[in-house]
């Protein structure tokens, strides 16, 4: 199994950064915009369309306001297994880590998703830090 794991800091405080992340209805505005251009919610669940039409259903596992963790499982597309969690830690009073994790099968797609991975990052520190979110 292929695992990619990202963190990144965000010059904003945790708290902040864990509001926009545990509102997963939003994850197209408060998060990754121009990388996701929507995202709507299901019981359980949200449905995600990327910016270059790809939609994906995500399964919302567990949203842990204590651990301030997120974790989703996605279906759809070419992947037979995803599970990817992202944490928000204190680093300070006005910055925090984001650490994204992310398990998947088969191991050759591991280049293609690193890439959404590293623009959802990007998009995320860029929205976040510019007081989005």
């Amino acid at each position: 199994m292929a695992t990619i794991r990202k963190e990144i800091i965000i010059e904003r405080p945790a708290t902040i950064v864990w509001d926009a992340v545990r509102d997963v209805g939003a994850v197209h505005r408060r998060l990754c915009p121009g990388v996701l251009t929507d995202a709507r919610l299901e019981p359980g669940a949200r449905v995600v369309t990327f910016a270059n039409g790809l939609v994906i259903h995500e399964a919302i596992i567990d949203v842990d306001d204590q651990c301030r963790r997120l974790a989703y499982a996605a279906s759809g597309g070419t992947l037979a297994y995803h599970h990817a969690s992202i944490e928000v830690i204190d680093d300070g009073a006005t910055r925090c880590r984001l650490l994204w994790i992310t398990d998947l099968l088969p191991d050759e797609m591991i280049g293609h998703i690193a890439a959404l991975v590293e623009q959802g990052a990007a998009a995320m520190q860029r929205t976040l830090e510019a007081g989005g979110g």
